[in-house]
């Protein structure tokens, strides 16, 4: 590893583009491969064995890239094959999840108070952020609840409008989130629905997404290994394993500006 590898990105489809964003924005010197598993979204409903083999052959692309770090930009991914896909790179390069740097985050600032956690099937069943959670601060008292229409909401480009309205409402007014001080986005699409999430609850707690916090740690890690780029070292490169145009349009919600998507055929 050093200093002018790329930055790897993976998520099951192009939600992840909100950490690549936010990565950007921390840390402009640094080159971004990204790689969308468009063939196989959602993960969220994926058995645990199939994304752990999509996690390491993906990781495979990234390590031929070269990559210094690896975020595991999904949170079903994150929970299902962080451990795997750790000790099988090895040395090779650092790997970063989206759901630790939440968990600390939470648990430094939350004692003795109510969080909601609100995510896919996969991750909710995993019960992994409560898990973590309490391992680390056991006052903190932890609600999940699985949402699985917002992401294919998303995705389609329902935000914003009267459908995604009714469907966060009548998530968010289930009894199980009642008394929250916080709530978790557990899903890297949900920074997409962020305001409207912010509007129901009139900005009366705080709403977290994974990937300003995942950024930050990156930043941080790179800086105390001193693997941060100076300079820019080639343009970023955005690969998704199944290309649509529709795919191609979204980008632009996730990633704020225009991106040239790639097909690689990952699994051919």
């Amino acid at each position: 590893m050093n200093k002018t590898h790329p930055i790897g990105i993976f998520d099951s489809g192009i939600g992840g583009l909100t950490v690549a964003r936010a990565i950007r924005k921390q840390l402009p010197n640094e080159k971004i491969i990204y790689f969308g598993d468009t063939a196989h979204l959602p993960y969220g409903d994926k058995s645990t064995e199939a994304i752990q083999s999509y996690a390491i052959k993906i990781c495979n692309l990234l390590l031929e890239h070269q990559c210094k770090v690896i975020v595991i930009a999904c949170n079903s991914a994150s929970a299902a094959a962080y451990a795997l896909v750790k000790a099988y790179v090895g040395s090779k390069s650092k790997i970063v999840n989206v759901i630790d740097p939440t968990v600390n985050y939470i648990s430094q600032k939350y004692s003795n108070k109510k969080v909601g956690v609100i995510g896919t099937r996969k991750t909710i069943n995993s019960d992994v952020y409560a898990h973590k959670i309490t391992a680390k601060n056991n006052t903190v008292e932890v609600a999940s609840l699985a949402t699985p229409l917002l992401a294919p909401m998303i995705e389609e480009g329902y935000y914003n409008n009267t459908i995604s309205h009714t469907v966060i409402e009548e998530y968010l007014s289930n009894d199980r989130l009642d008394d929250i001080q916080a709530l978790i986005l557990a899903c890297t699409h949900y920074p997409l629905i962020k305001d409207e999430i912010n509007a129901f609850y009139h900005s009366t707690i705080e709403v977290l997404d994974s990937a300003s916090l995942v950024a930050i740690n990156v930043k941080e890690s790179l800086d105390a290994e001193g693997l941060l780029a100076i300079s820019k070292n080639g343009s970023d490169l955005f690969f998704v394993s199944d290309y649509t145009d529709n795919f191609n349009k979204t980008t632009k919600l996730f990633f704020e500006r225009d991106i040239e998507l790639q097909e690689y055929k990952l699994w051919e």
